[in-house]
């Protein structure tokens, strides 16, 4: 468990479920072996917006539209991060495991606005065996994302190369 994240929830007074699971590394494997839908699983995409790292958030459920991205932000340039990139960002968390919780990092989090429209959020909590649960308002007034719409709903047969699924 990362003790930066759960230190600074309990000094906010956020209440918070932690769930210990066996390893999964995909956010629609966490969702099967929590019981979650995918819609409330958080899922962390760290890319490069005109150079500079941030941190994207969406559910699992659903993949970024890089052209509606580029578009509410107003950015040129888009791309992935690669783990060499920003693996040092997070020396705490295990590659591809950080929470959503850029603020905590110095890093600027965006976020897709359905996730807003679930009452609880659940993400990884630094590792790929712990998932942390918790309200989205709490979420939301410690992180204080950009909230915007960006992602599209996942389909079976994805086809489109401006599309991403993780």
């Amino acid at each position: 468990m990362l003790k930066r994240l759960t230190d600074y929830l309990d000094r906010n007074k956020v209440k918070y479920i932690a769930m210990a699971h066996s390893p999964a590394y995909t956010s629609e494997e966490i969702a099967a072996i929590a019981h979650l839908p995918g819609k409330e699983i958080a899922k962390t995409v760290m890319m490069k917006i005109e150079e500079k790292m941030t941190m994207i958030v969406l559910p699992a459920s659903y993949m970024i539209d890089f052209s509606e991205l580029r578009r509410v932000l107003a950015a040129q340039k888009t791309e992935l991060a690669t783990e060499d990139e920003f693996r040092g960002l997070f020396p705490e968390c295990e590659v591809g495991a950080m929470p959503p919780f850029g603020n905590l990092f110095g890093i600027e989090v965006v976020v897709e606005k359905s996730l807003a429209m679930d009452q609880e959020i659940a993400f990884n909590a630094g590792t790929h065996n712990e998932l942390l649960r918790m309200t989205y308002r709490d979420f939301d007034r410690l992180v204080k994302p950009r909230a915007l719409s960006f992602g599209v709903p996942k389909r079976t047969h994805e086809t489109d190369v401006e599309h991403l699924t993780l």
